[in-house]
């Protein structure tokens, strides 16, 4: 099968009421926050409550879309929401060796693949939402 086109993804900064940062390290990029591909048919909104759940095992609820960061060379366009956890249990996965909750500027040192770091620190900075960066 011939890779898709364009590669739309949503992923979503979850933090808990102790304003703790959910993170999921996967085998390949270490710790961030949980997303992947938006599938055929499925809303930005419900692809990322889908990969929450299935990579941390936590239910969450969408509080805010917060921007788009575009790989204008790979044809990717990341779209990136703010959440609360409502239900479930940390749980790894397929797609991720491990899953907690961190305080806040631990988790920003613990998030070192690319620019994933920039990509909470603009969830949670509400005077630059919405955003859209271009790289």
């Amino acid at each position: 099968m011939q890779p898709p086109k364009h590669i739309v993804s949503a992923a979503t900064v979850i933090l808990n009421d102790k304003k703790e940062l959910l993170l999921i390290k996967g085998p390949r990029r270490g710790w961030e926050m949980p997303g992947g591909q938006v599938e055929e048919g499925e809303s930005l909104k419900d692809a990322a409550i889908r990969e929450t759940k299935e990579e941390s095992g936590i239910d969450i609820e969408v509080t805010r879309f917060c921007g788009v960061f575009q790989n204008v060379e790979k044809s990717i366009c990341n779209t990136l929401f703010l959440g609360k956890p409502i239900g479930g249990t940390p749980t790894t996965s397929s797609e991720s060796l491990e899953v907690g909750y961190f305080p806040l500027e631990k988790a920003l040192k613990m998030v070192t693949w690319g620019n994933f770091r920039q990509r909470i620190e603009y969830c949670l900075d509400d005077n630059l939402q919405p955003f859209y960066v271009e790289f």
